[in-house]
């Protein structure tokens, strides 16, 4: 019989104890240091967060004053944002210690140049507000001393003979904000957009610190090249002489390289800063006049043709050929001399877009013998009704027949030919007096259509006096190709059909960045073109198009497709040039796509200039650059910094 086996009884006593582990003292230690950190950094984060809910609400408070441009509270609240900035610029102290940790340091440092930036940005606004508070009506605003120009029924002139009187007071206050700009700018360089998220959730983020970041730079640089422009100010408006120029009208609705056909002229005075025209007429009345003495350009007699193809020499209206405003009148001056321009001091040129900006500002007006004039969309040419009445005065109907021993005399041409285009004068002349005779209310809106017009390249200068010209240059609206020593683009398109399809045509320019085998860059550039409207055969038809893409001196050209003819690449102001021919139809769309090779490496950063047109409306440019593409519509030249 077998057994149960005998299990031994263990007494609870006879268990040996666990050994419980103390904890390190290291550990205690750092588990109480992280938790100091931490209270410390949400205690320090409400503090500078509470800061800056209060700045934010001190610049929402600003900027209500401003849209009541109320010159007193704007002033009261600029105290109010500039007590805020400072109290959120102090709170800074207590997080300047994680400036150390990776990542989170380099946005309280970004902050910290944002914040100090801000500071010498409120005492721009109170030098700002101390310079222009005599010229407050001027500006629209209410509140300011007015005492020195006048009551409210002063008029646009007695307001402006002001402001030239008061010009050298001005510019040491200029002098004042460029050195505070100076600042700002060495703090702004410190943020590097491109560490920022491109959006949170479906807020864009990097775009919008990169715009306006940009937007300041644009700012910083009229701040900084106003003020040759101001001391040549009085040079510009007669102060201390009479001035005479030459206003030439280029039709931007055929376009041509420096903004538009020539197609008019009017010799005007200024006089202490009042203008006054003295006569007017066609172009192709001083080409009747004129014995061409210059070869024409090849895309000109090629294309052109009319007079080009029984002589080869260039006439006056289409002097207009380089890109570079300087050079293209610096040869029309010199011929125009043998047909009796002489005497003046310069040339300004306008469009039509001055015209449509000026009347946007004062309403409708009468022209005595023309009719009247206003910016009211015509249904004859679903534009403004000024540019359709300018067009019909600007063509008739019927062949004009030159003389085919190339005389450059019009042999035959449909009635009231000769009197088509001396509207420029009488319309330029009624503009200007329906401007300087408006009152106070309207008077911002004038200075906002001068400013965009001379911004946008609308209005150009050319001036003999080499001071006066070089600070027309600096301030950008000389029409002047620049030399830069980065990556660059220039499109010049030219209209050389005789139509005004340009009033219809639309412009998108894709310019895409990658690196080559070699390390050098490449650019894939296409230029899309499109006309919606139907043809007419009189302002819209096919635009014949000679196009040309100016970039930086040694690029090489890969290729060029989507143009029915093409120049051999050539060198022109430091620059490498791509040319080509294109028809664009009614209701179609060209598209022009070139591929070439930059002279420079691919190595981290690029400065891009890209300079507009003169005449151009604002075409849409995109930027795209391995996952980021950027958009924007080109105003006015534009400066950009490429990351690759």
């Amino acid at each position: 019989m077998i057994q149960d086996p005998v299990i031994p009884q263990i007494k609870v006593d006879d268990i040996p104890p666990v050994p419980i582990k103390k904890p390190k003292k290291g550990l205690l230690i750092a588990l109480g240091v992280v938790g100091v950190i931490l209270i410390y950094s949400v205690i320090s984060g409400l503090i500078v967060y509470g800061k800056a809910m209060q700045l934010k609400k001190s610049v929402s408070a600003l900027t209500l004053a401003g849209k009541s441009q109320d010159l007193v509270k704007i002033k009261s609240e600029l105290v109010n944002t500039k007590s805020s900035l400072k109290a959120l610029k102090s709170s800074f102290v207590i997080i300047s210690p994680f400036r150390l940790v990776p990542f989170f340091g380099s946005y309280v440092s970004d902050a910290n140049h944002l914040v100090t930036a801000g500071l010498y940005g409120m005492d721009v606004s109170d030098i700002v507000l101390t310079t222009i508070e005599p010229y407050s009506d001027l500006l629209g605003l209410k509140g300011g001393k007015d005492n020195a120009i006048g009551d409210g029924t002063k008029t646009a002139k007695d307001r402006i003979d002001f402001i030239v009187k008061s010009i050298p007071d001005l510019i040491p206050n200029i002098d004042k904000i460029s050195a505070k700009t100076v600042l700002i700018e060495k703090e702004l360089s410190g943020i590097n957009p491109e560490r920022y998220p491109v959006r949170i959730g479906k807020t864009e983020v990097r775009s919008k610190v990169k715009s306006g970041l940009e937007m300041f730079e644009e700012v910083a640089a009229f701040i900084t090249n106003g003020k040759p422009l101001l001391e040549a100010a009085p040079y510009l408006l007669g102060i201390d002489k009479e001035r005479t120029y030459l206003l030439l009208f280029q039709n931007d609705k055929e376009l041509r390289p420096t903004g538009g056909f020539l197609t008019g002229y009017s010799i005007m005075k200024v006089n202490k800063g009042a203008f006054s025209p003295v006569s007017s007429s066609d172009i192709y009345n001083l080409d009747a006049k004129y014995k061409p003495t210059t070869i024409a350009p090849d895309p000109i007699i090629k294309y052109l043709k009319g007079p080009y193809a029984l002589s080869n020499k260039l006439r006056l209206r289409d002097m207009n050929w380089s890109p570079d405003f300087a050079e293209s009148m610096k040869l029309f001056t010199a011929e125009a001399k043998s047909v009796g321009i002489t005497g003046i001091d310069g040339i300004i040129s306008v469009d039509t877009q001055v015209l449509v900006y000026l009347l946007d500002a004062i309403g409708k007006i009468g022209v005595p013998g023309f009719g009247n004039f206003s910016t009211e969309i015509d249904s004859r040419c679903n534009c403004p009704n000024v540019i359709y009445e300018l067009e019909s005065f600007a063509d008739v109907e019927g062949p004009v027949v030159w003389d085919p021993n190339g005389s450059g005399k019009i042999i035959y041409a449909p009635a009231n030919y000769d009197n088509r285009k001396k509207i420029i004068g009488p319309l330029m002349n009624s503009v200007l007096a329906n401007a300087m005779g408006q009152p106070k209310d309207k008077l911002p809106k004038l200075f906002e259509a001068g400013f965009k017009s001379l911004i946008e390249k609308h209005i150009l200068f050319y001036l003999f006096d080499s001071k006066t010209q070089d600070a027309v240059s600096s301030f950008g609206i000389a029409g002047t190709i620049k030399t830069t020593s980065g990556d660059y683009l220039h499109i010049n398109d030219a209209n050389l059909g005789g139509r005004k399809s340009n009033l219809y045509v639309t412009n998108e320019v894709s310019q895409e960045y990658t690196t080559g085998k070699d390390g050098y860059i490449e650019k894939t550039l296409i230029l899309t073109y499109k006309n919606p409207m139907k043809q007419d055969g009189w302002l819209n038809s096919v635009l014949p198009d000679w196009v040309r893409i100016y970039v930086p001196k040694g690029s090489t050209l890969i290729s060029f497709d989507g143009v029915e003819d093409k120049a051999e690449p050539y060198e022109e102001f430091g620059k490498t040039v791509f040319a080509g021919f294109f028809k664009l139809r009614p209701e179609g769309v060209s598209k022009l796509t070139l591929k070439y090779k930059l002279p420079i490496k691919a190595k981290g950063e690029i400065d891009l200039l890209i300079q507009k047109q003169p005449g151009l409306d604002s075409p849409l440019y995109i930027i795209k650059t391995g996952k980021n593409e950027e958009e924007f519509f080109l105003k006015t030249d534009k400066e950009i910094k490429i990351r690759l």
